[in-house]
């Protein structure tokens, strides 16, 4: 049985008096390189938006300046390769990753999936991201419980491509039941499905949001459930709360909407939802 994913409980995004930044968790979000880290911004400030107390963009030290001078709130640290994203993991306090918009494809960045997979933090895969676990079987058998793939319909058919011909539903199940982790197959009609079952967020109808094919809204996407990964909700929770505050944010913007203006959508929705 789907069942509809409905408006967050309150309680579980409101902040309190007496917390500081930390309680909110630390995200971080790794980019690509110089002349590709606009998608990692765009996820990096949506997950500061949806509340996460801080967040890191994890970049190529030559990026390190072009990401400096289009980012204030969000810190940055220099990662090229592997070993400095463990350096940097050191620190339990980063608690929640987000990996893939702009990520680049090289080996190198082959080598950062696998150090995420390897740390078993709470992680959100997309875009390149995702690619790499297509071209690599290695890297896909170390997802875990704590992952969040959101492939739209042609990186989920590159992954699960057996999975082409079968109803979306069964599919989106059968890719969570297999690779052992939330899927978020994206589209008008999202579905996600992880332990807690299948759930569908239709954003059509008197719901709908077509504003959101627009480039860089998937980055935003995964940025919000990265920031609700480093404040603690459990997978499938976030990936469902990311996909109703995406949407909603969407249809207060309305037409003429690109990619920036959702997270600086997030204060209006998260009034309305009496925060």
């Amino acid at each position: 049985m789907i069942r509809a994913v409905r408006a967050p409980d309150p309680q579980r995004l409101a902040k309190h008096e007496g917390q500081h930044k930390y309680d909110h968790g630390h995200a971080l979000v790794l980019s690509g390189p110089p002349g590709h880290g606009g998608a990692a911004r765009l996820a990096a400030r949506a997950a500061l938006r949806v509340g996460a107390g801080l967040v890191t963009l994890g970049c190529p030290r030559a990026a390190v300046g072009e990401n400096a001078a289009r980012l204030d709130a969000v810190m940055l640290r220099a990662v090229d390769a592997a070993e400095d994203l463990e350096r940097l993991l050191e620190d339990r306090r980063l608690n929640a990753i987000c990996l893939g918009p702009g990520l680049g494809l090289e080996p190198v960045r082959a080598e950062l999936v696998a150090a995420t997979l390897a740390s078993g933090r709470p992680a959100v895969l997309d875009a390149d991201a995702l690619t790499l676990l297509a071209r690599d079987p290695c890297l896909a058998a170390h997802l875990h419980p704590s992952c969040v793939l959101t492939p739209h319909g042609g990186e989920f058919q590159r992954l699960f491509p057996d999975l082409a011909s079968v109803p979306r539903p069964d599919a989106v199940v059968a890719a969570a039941t297999r690779s052992g982790c939330v899927v978020l197959l994206k589209g008008a009609e999202t579905l996600i499905a992880g332990p807690d079952g299948l759930a569908l967020h239709a954003a059509t109808g008197a719901a709908s949001a077509p504003w959101l094919a627009t480039a860089g809204a998937g980055d935003v996407l995964a940025g919000l459930i990265a920031g609700l990964l480093a404040r603690g909700l459990p997978p499938q929770e976030a990936a469902e709360t990311g996909v109703w505050l995406h949407a909603e944010a969407a249809r207060r913007v309305g037409p003429g909407l690109i990619a920036e203006d959702l997270p600086e959508a997030l204060p209006a929705v998260f009034r309305s939802l009496g925060l």
